[in-house]
């Protein structure tokens, strides 16, 4: 059997909290359309990414994949700290990295297609593709781990840091938040660089 990875990041823009690369490995003969009827109403299923999704969308998809058996997934963190020591793309090249290592399959049995942007070591065969999270279904797939794995560490992580709300915004960049960093100052889980423009100084949160 030949198999596909798909991979994908969620977070990269994102003011505070890590970014999270997943990784699906995907044989080459996967239906991937059953995953996407289990959503649709009517019609023929089609393949979406997880920015096409809602919240409850994304969590069918993510339990038919981390339940089949023919799928194997994996995800990566790498957190504020290192984002802001090395820069995101770096952080998000180490992020796959990581994630296709915890995959445990020999490179010379897969072909490794990534969204546009991300690259992991020169030993996978690999391939970038624009908007490939909207056209290739195992990189679609790595969208929705990626998306709910860290949606779901930013809703943990919300009751640490309740002046932040991130259960509401996940860390991004919104009014609300940005409000809140001006009221509270940055926590230890901010991106500083990606905060220098809001003039606010680091607190221990």
């Amino acid at each position: 059997m030949r198999y596909v990875i798909g991979i994908d990041e969620a977070g990269r823009g994102a003011l505070a909290g890590p970014v999270c690369v997943g990784a699906v490995l995907f044989p080459e003969d996967f239906p991937w359309s059953e995953a996407f009827a289990l959503i649709t109403k009517r019609g023929v299923p089609r393949l979406r990414d997880s920015k096409q999704l809602n919240a409850q969308q994304r969590d069918v998809i993510y339990d038919f994949i981390v339940s089949h058996g023919r799928l194997k997934h994996a995800f990566a963190f790498v957190h504020a700290h290192v984002i802001d020591k090395i820069g995101i793309v770096n952080a998000s090249h180490e992020g796959a990295a990581m994630a296709i290592a915890d995959l445990e399959v020999s490179p010379s049995r897969a072909h490794v297609l990534l969204d546009a942007g991300l690259k992991v070591p020169k030993v996978w065969s690999q391939e970038s593709i624009i908007r490939g999270d909207e056209t290739v279904p195992a990189i679609a797939f790595a969208s929705i781990i990626a998306k709910v794995t860290r949606d779901r560490l930013m809703e943990d992580v919300a009751l640490l840091y309740d002046q932040y709300k991130f259960e509401d915004h996940k860390g991004y960049g919104t009014l609300a938040h940005r409000r809140a960093i001006a009221r509270a100052g940055l926590s230890d889980i901010h991106r500083v660089t990606f905060c220098s423009d809001l003039r606010v100084g680091r607190t221990v949160a």
